[in-house]
């Protein structure tokens, strides 16, 4: 089931999500709505508080960003209770977007590689070392259940320039090829 994806602006968009357990409710049906959904709005990563959740769950799948005949260098994976241990390696400029800020995009240093504690889909522990676009894209879908989004990196002066067009969002103004949910007045 495509669910619809929560808009800049969205209080739980800026809460620190809360870990949850192998018990959670239908957790493998949400996983699978949430794959959907990512597909279906063109998105490489896609975490639970996007979908109005707010809990320690993300997606990533790098795969699909890879050159043709590199496909093997992505990562497919599902992260649960996810926490970042190291972050090394020189930073690196990179043009970044969100579902949840459709047709905004900026550069955003990050660095290079990472080591990171998570569980997968079916609570089988794992610590892992990722490197390039897929620590990028896994620190932008962490950063998502630390209630950060990319545009917090932005410079003062990017940001200014940006206000009109992030308001835009905050209020329903604007048009995305995919369902979202924004605030109510």
């Amino acid at each position: 089931m495509i669910l619809p994806i929560f808009a800049y602006g969205q209080p739980v968009l800026r809460k620190e999500a809360d870990d949850i357990s192998a018990d959670y409710p239908k957790l493998n049906e949400l996983i699978a709505n949430m794959w959907e959904t990512m597909y279906h709005a063109q998105g490489v990563g896609l975490a639970a508080p996007q979908i109005g959740l707010s809990i320690r769950l993300f997606l990533v799948d790098t795969v699909q960003v890879q050159d043709e005949g590199k496909e093997d260098l992505g990562i497919k994976k599902a992260f649960i209770n996810a926490e970042i241990l190291e972050e090394e390696g020189k930073e690196w400029a990179y043009e970044e977007g969100c579902l949840s800020i459709p047709d905004i995009r900026a550069d955003v240093s990050r660095q290079a590689k990472i080591k990171i504690k998570y569980f997968d889909e079916n609570f089988k522990e794992h610590i892992e070392e990722f490197e390039g676009m897929n620590a990028r894209v896994i620190q932008h879908e962490y950063d998502h259940i630390e209630g950060i989004l990319f545009t917090d990196y932005l410079s003062p002066l990017k940001k200014r320039l940006l206000k009109r067009r992030l308001e835009k969002i905050r209020k329903g103004a604007i048009s995305a090829d995919y369902n979202m949910a924004f605030v109510r007045k």
